[in-house]
């Protein structure tokens, strides 16, 4: 559905306006249909994407700093959701070996099993095909990629 019908608005200063608000918009929708996926494993969308930048470190362990530094949501307090996966023993953390002033995190076993569960990607790959040929959805993302600069 068009944007303006979305939001009932017809009146955008300019296409650059226009964009802008799309672009929060799709977030917000993409965000929602993600969410449902995710709830049924009680899980958050920064803690879901923790977890992948865990499993992807494997088997390394990673730092909150190189958490903070890949997340897709900047401003989520990291530290604050190492703890929540922690508490449901997701992850691991434990002092560093080589500087006892830094704690490495690492992602477990039940954490690693609950990934598997989760078909997140097939989820995203049919919201979007459902809409997006595979070229177009490569375009979009292009785009995107040129918008960032």
């Amino acid at each position: 559905m068009e944007l303006e019908k979305e939001i009932r608005n017809n009146r955008f200063e300019s296409n650059f306006n226009k964009v802008v608000v799309n672009i929060i918009y799709t977030y917000g929708w993409v965000n929602n249909c993600l969410k449902s996926g995710l709830d049924k494993y009680n899980l958050t969308h920064q803690q879901y994407n923790v977890l992948r930048i865990l499993r992807g470190q494997r088997p390394n362990p990673a730092t909150v700093n190189l958490i903070k530094e890949r997340m897709l949501d900047k401003m989520s307090d990291a530290s604050r959701i190492v703890d929540r996966l922690v508490a449901k023993e997701l992850v691991v953390r434990k002092v560093c070996e080589q500087d006892r002033r830094a704690v490495d995190i690492t992602i477990s076993d039940k954490g690693l099993e609950l990934l598997d569960k989760i078909c997140l990607d097939e989820m995203t790959r049919d919201i979007i095909s459902k809409n997006l040929t595979e070229e177009e959805a490569g375009l979009l993302s292009d785009l995107l990629d040129k918008l960032r600069g």
